[in-house]
């Protein structure tokens, strides 16, 4: 039954784009744009400005990938992976000011904003804390309740976003490990990224075909996985995103952009 599912099933590839910095490049954006289905641009609070989100929204258009914003910290100095306490009305402010920069420049291309997915360390601390993550769901809910909220699979965002009865796409992450309990493995550890394509494309497709993670130790999570996001920050992106998207394709999967997977139209 499930390998008939998995036959059928749609999926979707997000990317982080738009993040150029001292921190990061966005040379390899107009490639990634040419492989992935949906974008979550940086909004100009930990990377970007308007000259890359014009950019992105511009080829994205182009290439019928979906737009969403990938509101952050203000912190650009640390890309916004530094861990910030914030009133509840901060971070409301933080998300609906990112949102509607983005949504205002995609106007002027004719296209419009249709998810949301934090970004660093506001994402990762959301995973852990309901509090936080029922802010964020709340703050996008109101701001358009046709907006897909794009969270880790298994998270408390996910958690948070269920009880709204929110537009909810569950993402996997291509390129990171993961710990026994859920959670990504650490950054500051040696074992966090997986750079090889071909074994990113065997991790990616064995985590959709089961619906569950695939944690380092060998330990599988059972859980929803509509969406694989590829990181566009390290030298094998471009490698990595096209094997995968090659390898889901060859395996029976349907390409879709988050906006137009059957579960939200």
């Amino acid at each position: 039954m499930l390998y008939l599912r998995f036959n059928t099933m749609e999926i979707n590839i997000n990317c982080d784009l738009g993040e150029k910095s001292k921190h990061h490049s966005n040379k390899y954006d107009p490639d990634l744009l040419e492989i992935v289905n949906s974008a979550n641009v940086a909004c100009g609070y930990h990377a970007g400005d308007k000259e890359t989100m014009s950019q992105v929204v511009k080829i994205s258009k182009k290439n019928g990938v979906s737009i969403g914003a990938h509101p952050s910290f203000n912190d650009p100095e640390n890309f916004g992976r530094e861990r910030m306490n914030l009133s509840s009305a901060e971070i409301e402010k933080l998300i609906i000011d990112q949102y509607e920069i983005l949504q205002n420049i995609a106007s002027n291309y004719g296209e419009s904003v249709s998810h949301i997915k934090p970004h660093g360390a506001l994402n990762n601390m959301a995973c852990e804390d309901i509090d936080l993550a029922t802010t964020l769901a709340k703050t996008i809910k109101e701001i358009n309740k046709d907006l897909i909220y794009l969270v880790p699979t298994g998270s408390k965002m996910e958690e948070a976003a269920k009880k709204l009865d929110m537009k909810i796409a569950c993402e996997i992450f291509a390129d990171r490990n993961y710990e026994d309990d859920g959670n990504l493995v650490s950054r500051k550890k040696s074992h966090a990224l997986i750079t090889d394509p071909d074994e990113a494309k065997k991790h990616v497709l064995k985590m959709v075909k089961t619906q569950s993670l695939n944690c380092h130790s060998g330990k599988q999570i059972p859980c929803e996985i509509d969406s694989v996001c590829i990181h566009g920050d390290n030298l094998s992106s471009l490698a990595t995103a096209k094997s995968i998207k090659e390898n889901l394709v060859a395996n029976g999967l349907e390409l879709k952009t988050l906006n137009k997977m059957k579960k939200f139209i």
